[in-house]
């Protein structure tokens, strides 16, 4: 199987799970538009998800593979993950998000770096979204393909936090109008349900 199948795969999933609003992502940019050391905010919450795709890779995903009665279950749980999923991403494009960018004090890189790792850590998210979600999902692939997709998935966060840091101050005007998070939830909605649909086939040829 060719590997840029599970990396596109990965990089579309981490992206949809990556890519909505929350607290993490309102502090990435809220710091971004104050330059508060913003670029080394950017490269603590993308190693954080490295990491912890690498863990679900290593773990999650390696046992799905190796266990072939847990493929079905698997895939169909992913399906039905991403359908609920993508289905919130749709009702938030209805309703319209907007980014609260209140002020927040300057504060020493020491200190700046443990508030990103309380963030990033102590939402519950993170672990569905990584260890567990892009793990599991990564089972679906043999070989190369599994890490392929965790790759695509770190691509995608380094590439989203990233864009987030050097581009927030242009980006405020933007992400302060409910329209904005909407082509995004539904950009979001889109891909999960893409993706769901793609799993819940495997499932039916497991």
């Amino acid at each position: 199987m060719s590997i840029i199948i599970p990396y596109m795969q990965g990089l579309g999933t981490g992206a949809g799970l990556i890519i909505a609003i929350g607290a993490q992502n309102a502090f990435v940019l809220s710091q971004s538009i104050r330059k508060n050391h913003h670029l080394t905010i950017c490269l603590v919450c993308a190693l954080c998800d490295a990491v912890l795709i690498t863990l679900g890779v290593l773990g999650t995903g390696e046992l799905i593979a190796s266990n072939p009665m847990l493929l079905k279950p698997a895939a169909w749980g992913g399906a039905a993950f991403l359908l609920w999923y993508g289905l919130g991403a749709f009702r938030s494009a209805i309703k319209g998000g907007r980014l609260d960018d209140e002020d927040v004090a300057e504060t020493n890189i020491r200190s700046l770096i443990l508030l990103t790792l309380a963030i990033t850590l102590l939402n519950p998210h993170v672990y569905l979204d990584t260890v567990i979600m892009v793990g599991s999902m990564s089972g679906q692939f043999a070989g190369d393909g599994r890490y392929a997709f965790g790759f695509g998935a770190i691509t995608a966060s380094f590439i989203w936090f990233f864009t987030l840091g050097l581009g927030g101050q242009a980006l405020a005007p933007l992400f302060r109008k409910p329209r904005t998070w909407q082509v995004l939830d539904t950009f979001i909605g889109i891909t999960m349900w893409t993706i769901a649909i793609s799993l819940a086939q495997k499932g039916l040829n497991a």
